[in-house]
């Protein structure tokens, strides 16, 4: 009877989900009632569970860092921060070929140590770059697939609410996860960078319009004040004054005073407008938070992740190999789902598989969060696919082809920071 029960509640687990996800129900409804139907049929516990994990989940000081981030990245979003920022970019590599090409992974770069969100800084930057793009001889193919990979590396440098959601999953130090997230996040921005370079030279692009010293001293006098948030941010952070979630108040106090007193990009009604809208966006990652908490339950309840341990384990492959599985299955969740949802959903999983294995939980947060930003931009169903779709009116069959030497590009960018944890850890040894 046992085993039967046992059976039938594995047969739920994988039916539910994908029926529900096939109706189209949201992703926390479909986590909430996949839990809630195990959990209350199968296992012997009392409905109140189900609440109690739930705001559990919620419970811990490092998720109050959402909200925070959340409000400081919108906020910067809706001033006149990018633009700055891109002139400033532009007025360090303008003298490069492919130098408009070059500014948006550089803007992308900056602007996701501002904002956190990879849609927002597809838009932010989009917005200004695309025609440009267009206009300097980029065909619509490598306009689209530029943008919607470039806006993905902001999920991978700090601040990143990715890694806050997986800090607080796996119960890791969001400082060392931010500080792990640098180099991996350049790694990405320079392999993509010489990928455009050599397609600038075969396309014969030159855009380069030479280095003035004056332009960049003038680029660096108007967007001090925007570039000053990731070193207030991290700063903060390392030398100690305040902690990550502290750190996330005192960015959103700079950002306001930064877009309305000092900029003037925004009025104290545009403000509120944007308090709401973080609201909502706030709203949309705790439900998931607090229904993701409620699965985990279920999960260490049916021994899944104990038993994925020991499958793997009995199976003598090597951590090389096993890596390699996970990076796959994660390439392939990362673009059906959103990163928050998948490392919710995926962290008790996979982090004990990790720790078998002899990977830092660390590491594996890094690797985890690579791998869900290249599926935000992986077809068909990546986010930034259609968030490019929608702002600039590129349809699939442009976009999709345009993708695939980013991809390429990236994926490359995996195996280096996956197979050479040195370059996750080594600055986490300063801290």
């Amino acid at each position: 009877n046992e085993r039967r029960r046992s059976v039938s509640m594995e047969w739920v687990m994988g039916i539910v989900p994908v029926v529900l996800l096939l109706l189209g129900f949201p992703i926390f409804v479909i986590l909430l009632a996949t839990a809630a139907i195990v959990l209350l049929i199968f296992a012997p516990v009392p409905p109140m569970a189900v609440h109690i994990n739930m705001f559990g989940s919620v419970d811990k000081f490092a998720l109050m860092a959402v909200p925070f981030f959340i409000f400081a990245g919108e906020i910067m979003g809706h001033g006149g921060i990018s633009k700055r920022i891109v002139a400033w970019v532009l007025s360090i590599i303008g003298g490069l070929r492919g130098s408009l090409a070059l500014t948006t992974v550089g803007t992308c770069t900056v602007f996701g140590a501002i904002s956190g969100s990879s849609p927002a800084t597809v838009a932010a930057v989009g917005r200004l770059l695309y025609s440009p793009l267009r206009n300097a001889g980029y065909n619509e193919k490598f306009s689209s697939g530029l943008l919607a990979s470039s806006g993905a590396i902001a999920i991978v440098i700090p601040p990143s609410i990715s890694m806050i959601l997986y800090g607080a999953s796996a119960e890791q130090s969001v400082a060392l996860l931010f500080i792990a997230g640098v180099i991996p996040g350049l790694i990405m921005s320079l392999l993509m960078a010489m990928y455009i370079y050599a397609f600038a030279l075969r396309s014969g692009i030159r855009e380069a319009v030479g280095f003035s010293f004056a332009k960049f001293l003038t680029a660096s006098k108007e967007g001090v004040w925007a570039l000053g948030t990731p070193f207030i941010i991290l700063g903060g952070i390392y030398a100690g004054i305040f902690s990550p979630t502290e750190s996330a108040g005192v960015a959103c106090v700079y950002a306001i005073i930064v877009t309305r007193f000092i900029y003037g990009d925004i009025s104290w009604k545009g403000v509120w407008e944007v308090s709401v809208n973080s609201m909502y966006l706030t709203a949309q990652v705790l439900i998931i938070v607090a229904a993701a908490g409620v699965f985990s339950q279920l999960l260490t309840i049916s021994a899944i992740p104990q038993d994925a341990v020991a499958v793997i384990q009995e199976l003598k492959m090597e951590p090389w190999m096993v890596l390699m599985v996970i990076n796959v299955f994660l390439l392939f969740v990362g673009c059906l789902l959103d990163p928050g949802s998948a490392i919710l959903v995926l962290t008790p999983l996979l982090a004990p598989i990790a720790l078998a294995i002899g990977v830092d939980l660390i590491h594996f947060g890094i690797i985890m969060t690579v791998n869900l930003a290249i599926g935000m931009f992986t077809p068909p169903f990546g986010l930034n696919i259609f968030v490019t779709q929608a702002l600039f009116k590129a349809p699939l069959s442009s976009i999709y082809p345009g993708l695939i030497p980013f991809i390429i590009v990236n994926l490359v960018a995996l195996m280096i920071i996956t197979y050479i944890p040195e370059l996750s850890m080594f600055l986490t040894r300063f801290v």
